[in-house]
C-alpha cells in the first residue's frame, strides 16, 4: 500500500476516536459541574480538561480564567484548536476525502455525513440548547464510523491502518483521562475520605467510569462500591475492558502484527514490550511507586510508538 495512502487512512481513524474521546472528557465535565462544588473545585476541573489535551497555553492566549461555557465553545468549535471537535471531524473528512477509493461507499458516506451534521447542529444552536446530547451525537457518530469500517470493509492494509490509529489515539486519551482525574483528587490519599467526602466520591467516580462507557462494567466485574483502585485497574488492566490501556495496545500490536514489513521490527518489539508490562502489572505495584509516574511513561511510550509508526510506514512529520 502507498505510504501516502495508509496515512491517511491512520489519520481519519485518529481523529474520528480524538472527537469521540474530546466528547467523552467534556461530558464527563459538564456532568460533574452539575454537582455541588467549590467554585476552585469546579475551576479545577476545567483547567485539568485543558491540561489533558495539553491545550492550556493556546486557550490562555484567547480567555481569561476558566469560566465553563468558554472551555467548552473551546473544546466543541473553535476552529483555532487542532483538537476542538469541530476541526477533528473536519480532519476526518478531509482525510477520507483523500483516499475516496479506498473506502466503502459507506465508510465514505459516513464521515462525510458526519461533518455536513455538525456543521449544521453548531449553526442551529444545538450544543448550546443541549450540550449532554451534542456529545451523545458525537459518540454515536464515532461508533457509527468504526461500526461501518468493521462491518463493510475488506480486512486488508486500508482496514488494518485505520484500526492501528483508532487505537493508538484511544491508548494515548484513556491514559490522559485517568492521570488527569486521578490527579485532581490526589491520588496518593486513597482510603483516606471522610464520610462527608463518599457521596461526593460517588458521583464522581461514576461520571469518570461513565465517560468511557464503564459504569455497568464495572458493576458487572467487581459488584462492589466504586473504589479509586479499583476504577484505575479496570482502565488501565483489564484486557477485557473495550478502552483499556490493556484492551487498547492489543490491538495496537496486533494490527502492526499484520501491516509488518522489513523496517518494523523495532517498533513491534517496543509495541510488545508495553503490551507485556500491561499484562503482567498488579493495580497495587502501580499505585505503590505513583500513577501519575506509571501514566507519564506511558504516554510517552505510546507517543513514541506513534513517531515510529509515520516512520516505518507514513508520510513522516504529519
Amino acid at each position: 500500500m502507498l505510504s501516502r495512502t495508509a496515512d491517511h487512512l491512520y489519520w481519519m481513524s485518529r481523529y474520528t476516536e480524538r472527537a469521540e474521546n474530546t466528547a467523552r472528557m467534556l461530558d464527563v465535565n459538564y456532568q460533574t459541574s452539575l454537582l455541588p462544588q467549590s467554585a476552585e473545585v469546579a475551576k479545577y476541573g476545567w483547567q485539568g480538561l485543558l491540561s489533558i489535551s495539553e491545550l492550556l497555553p493556546l486557550y490562555n492566549e484567547k480567555h481569561d480564567g476558566f469560566k465553563p461555557d468558554e472551555v467548552m465553545e473551546f473544546m466543541v468549535k473553535d476552529e483555532s484548536n487542532p483538537s476542538s471537535i469541530l476541526s477533528c471531524l473536519r480532519a476526518a473528512r478531509e482525510n477520507a476525502r483523500a483516499v475516496r477509493g479506498a473506502l466503502t461507499t459507506e465508510a465514505w458516506e459516513t464521515q462525510n455525513t458526519t461533518w455536513l451534521e455538525v456543521n449544521r447542529m453548531l449553526r442551529a444552536g444545538d450544543f448550546e440548547r443541549d450540550p449532554a446530547q451534542f456529545f451523545e451525537w458525537v459518540k454515536f457518530r464515532s461508533h457509527l464510523s468504526r461500526g461501518v469500517t468493521l462491518g463493510t470493509m475488506l480486512q486488508d492494509e486500508a482496514f488494518y491502518f485505520s484500526r492501528l490509529g483508532t487505537f493508538l489515539e484511544r491508548a494515548d486519551n484513556t491514559a490522559r483521562l485517568v492521570d488527569v482525574k486521578f490527579h485532581a483528587l490526589n491520588s496518593e490519599f486513597f482510603g483516606t475520605a471522610t464520610e462527608e467526602d463518599q457521596e461526593y466520591d460517588f458521583y464522581h467516580w461514576s461520571a469518570i467510569l461513565r465517560s468511557v462507557s464503564a459504569f455497568e462494567v464495572y458493576r458487572k466485574v467487581y459488584r462492589d462500591v466504586i473504589k479509586p483502585e479499583r476504577v484505575a485497574e479496570l482502565l488501565i488492566l483489564r484486557a477485557d475492558m473495550p478502552r483499556s490501556l490493556h484492551a487498547s495496545l492489543q490491538e495496537v500490536v496486533n494490527n502492526l502484527d499484520k501491516v509488518k514489513n522489513e523496517q518494523s521490527a523495532e517498533t513491534q518489539r517496543r509495541a510488545g514490550k508495553l503490551l507485556a508490562d500491561l499484562q503482567y502489572a498488579r493495580v497495587d505495584e502501580i499505585l505503590a511507586t505513583g500513577l501519575h509516574a506509571y501514566l507519564t511513561q506511558f504516554l510517552d511510550r505510546v507517543n513514541e510508538l506513534g513517531w515510529r509508526i509515520s516512520q516505518d510506514f507514513l508520510v513522516p512529520g504529519h
